[in-house]
């Protein structure tokens, strides 16, 4: 059954050309919390810290918080591009990625040429991955661009190539960062009932995201993230607090305040 289980999740990154003993100190000596000395006598960041949860079938999840506390880390390492230092993260089920439009992708490939290897990636045959190639192509809105190397997209084009890629599988557990709400707004209008029905569909849904309105849209749990700690988890209500009304014309700009800022 899909499920995400960690226990003492931990993520940290070397930070490299840091040989002078002297700036070390500084270094450690201002930010104690998430950054150490480690046994290879690197100074490390703590990027995710002893993190403990467990999402189950079912839990719509919005992961929180200000820059920098470590939300996208934490879909990341959910997604298996990061490998934690630490712990146990255990993640069940087939997974769809919509965080970073070239993550699995090779450049130097044609549209096409990266989507039949996705499916072949995924168990499909080739005939099926040839398919699901056209079905993606027409999603996308591509057309010729299709059979051109992915390094000559721009961003727009490979944010629709990469939701076209993740969409037309329907995963059991959804990794979303909110950067995908951001495409060009033509694309985005066509996809947002692909998106609700990827939502919908699919087991588990992770997201990251400063908008609370999606927020409390989508989700019905809550992880509050802080300093690559958790620091708050459970209904979206009690870790937000109640949603404000909007105000009326004429009225205070605070008075649309929703909840407590990530």
């Amino acid at each position: 059954m899909p499920h995400i289980q960690a226990d003492g999740l931990t993520v940290e990154f070397p930070l490299y050309h840091l040989g002078a003993r002297s700036l070390k100190k500084r270094l450690l000596a201002k930010s104690p919390l998430r950054l150490r000395e480690d046994e290879s006598h690197r100074v490390v960041v703590s990027a995710l810290r002893d993190l403990d949860f467990h999402i189950g079938r079912g839990e719509r999840v919005a992961l929180v918080g200000h820059n920098g506390a470590g939300k996208t880390t934490l879909l990341r390492t959910l997604a298996g591009v990061y490998e934690p230092v630490g712990g146990r993260l255990e993640v069940e089920g087939l997974i769809g990625s919509l965080i970073d439009p070239t993550a699995g992708m090779d450049q130097s490939s044609t549209g096409r040429e990266n989507i039949v290897l996705r499916g072949l990636f995924r168990g499909l045959s080739e005939r099926e991955s040839e398919a699901m190639a056209e079905d993606v192509a027409a999603f996308s809105g591509l057309g010729e661009f299709i059979d051109v190397p992915v390094r000559n997209y721009s961003a727009g084009m490979q944010v629709r190539l990469s939701f076209a890629m993740a969409t037309v599988m329907e995963p059991q557990v959804l990794l979303m960062d909110e950067w995908f709400l951001a495409g060009d707004a033509a694309f985005m209008e066509r996809a947002r009932e692909k998106l609700a029905e990827l939502v919908g569909n699919a087991d588990i849904l992770v997201l990251a995201t400063h908008d609370m309105s999606v927020v409390r849209e989508w989700c019905t749990r809550a992880i509050r993230l802080d300093g690559g700690r958790i620091i708050a988890d459970g209904p979206v209500e009690e870790v937000l607090g109640p949603a404000q009304p909007v105000p009326r014309a004429g009225e205070p700009a605070e008075a649309a305040a929703d909840g407590p800022q990530p």
